[in-house]
């Protein structure tokens, strides 16, 4: 017995020191598995926290932990308002990553803790006007149509798809109709992912226009110039056909969850990867490639206050896009691939003013055509633009044309991000639609079905 009694000890002892030494590798150096998820996880809290206002641990269980990778549900988070920051680890301890909100720059995150260096880039107070009293997109009123097939469509919840949170029907450059997920309003910031490439690419619109950049530059950063990379110019660069390494797949540790969660130089861990393709000729979707294009156009401002400050002079504000607010990796440099914020009128506001090709009450904000070339397919690609917008719809990549036979105009293009984000933009219709919300694709949601019901019924 006591021989047994002795194995039993042994054997707990064992796995005690198992159990130790477990805890002791994942607190001093956790797998990048880890710290992927827990950035993601302090990233996604601290922006929803300090932008839109809401609940962490709703962000957390709805945003973070639902609808992600199973590891993310083992993730706890810590907010500190007063500091203005986000922890968050594996059962709150392993892994531990932090978001920080500096002014007018929402949050980023901190891979290497330096809070305080983080804590030192600070952007343009927001200090915006009250609305007018006046129709949107002038004001922030709206006249609902009184349209009954459009009311039918928008409370169709096939139609709006499951998880949407805004719906925006622009039509005659008037918001005719809308609705809102529970918990969201008008006035509640949401993510728009990877729609804020096109965003991005009117930032460089804007750059152009000023004289600063020139489409055909090459021997765009100092490194590339030793190489075969100096052959990339910047329209290269926004036809996504750089010819550059990166690898976009999510849900492991890869170029894309790296450079987004565990790197405080997003653009120039981007920057150093190598040539896999040839330069112009093949189409590589990329949101290093964007987070390059925001250190390009903040590099070509020159002064740094000036480029921080420059989305909400240039763009946001002349459009009226008062929740606005585009966020930066740790560094300073704008997340142009992925982290812009705003309502679901203000992205109705940008698809606005693509549909008018650049030009807002009177102003030509981007140069002569620039919209235009931004439509036209990439070189080296028939479902994408030459500069960040979608020519296809959501998944229509591999069959091009699927829009057209859904019952969409030809005319029809598209801004589109993660979860189900979209702005679908028919200058031939006068219409641009916003839809967002928490929406995986796994759920084969597909909005052409409802742009296609909404376009029929507007005829």
């Amino acid at each position: 017995m006591q021989t047994v009694l002795r194995l039993v000890k042994w054997l707990l002892g064992l796995a005690v020191l198992a159990v130790a030494a477990l805890a002791a590798w994942l607190y001093l150096a956790p797998p990048e598995l880890i710290r992927v998820g827990s950035g993601y996880t302090a990233k996604i809290v601290c922006s929803n926290v300090f932008i839109a206002g809401r609940d962490a641990d709703q962000v957390l269980a709805v945003d973070v932990q639902a609808p992600g990778h199973p590891l993310l549900r083992l993730m706890r988070v810590s907010v500190d308002k007063e500091q203005g920051t986000v922890s968050a680890g594996l059962f709150g301890v392993f892994g531990k990553s932090v978001a920080v909100v500096r002014d007018g720059l929402g949050c980023a995150s901190v891979p290497d803790g330096d809070i305080a260096r983080a804590k030192a880039v600070a952007g343009p107070a927001l200090t915006p006007a009250p609305p007018l009293d006046a129709l949107w997109p002038e004001g922030d009123r709206v006249d609902a149509s009184q349209n009954p097939e459009i009311a039918k469509i928008l409370d169709d919840p096939a139609m709006t798809g499951a998880g949407m949170r805004a719906v925006v029907v622009v039509r005659n450059g008037r918001v005719i109709a809308e609705r809102y997920g529970a918990g969201f309003t008008e006035k509640t910031p949401l993510l728009g992912w990877s729609m804020t490439k096109t965003v991005n690419a009117a930032i460089v619109g804007t750059v152009v226009k000023d004289g600063k950049m020139v489409m055909t530059n090459q021997g765009l950063f100092g490194p590339w110039k030793a190489d075969g990379r100096a052959a990339i110019s910047l329209a290269d660069m926004m036809a996504m056909s750089s010819g550059l390494e990166f690898n976009e797949d999510y849900g492991d540790v890869t170029d894309v969850t790296r450079m987004l969660y565990l790197e405080p130089d997003m653009a120039g861990f981007a920057g150093s990867k190598p040539l896999t393709g040839e330069v112009g000729k093949v189409f590589s979707y990329s949101s290093g490639t964007a987070a390059m294009l925001s250190r390009l156009w903040q590099d070509a401002i020159g002064d740094k206050d000036k480029a921080l400050a420059w989305p909400r002079v240039a763009l946001f504000d002349p459009l009226g896009m008062q929740s606005a607010v585009l966020e930066t990796d740790e560094h300073g440099t704008f997340v142009g691939s992925s982290y812009l914020y705003a309502t679901a009128r203000d992205w109705a506001r940008f698809g606005q003013f693509l549909l008018q090709d650049g030009v807002w009450n009177g102003q030509e904000i981007l140069p002569a055509g620039f919209v235009a070339w931004m439509r036209e397919a990439a070189p080296a690609s028939k479902v994408y633009g030459r500069g960040q917008v979608w020519i296809e719809g959501p998944g229509d990549e591999e069959s091009p044309g699927a829009g057209i036979a859904a019952g969409l105009p030809r005319d029809s293009y598209w801004m589109e991000g993660h979860d189900g984000q979209t702005v679908a933009i028919i200058p031939s219709a006068q219409l641009v639609v916003v839809r967002l919300g928490l929406t995986p694709a796994t759920l084969g949601y597909r909005p052409q079905i409802m742009l296609a019901a909404l376009v029929k019924a507007l005829h």
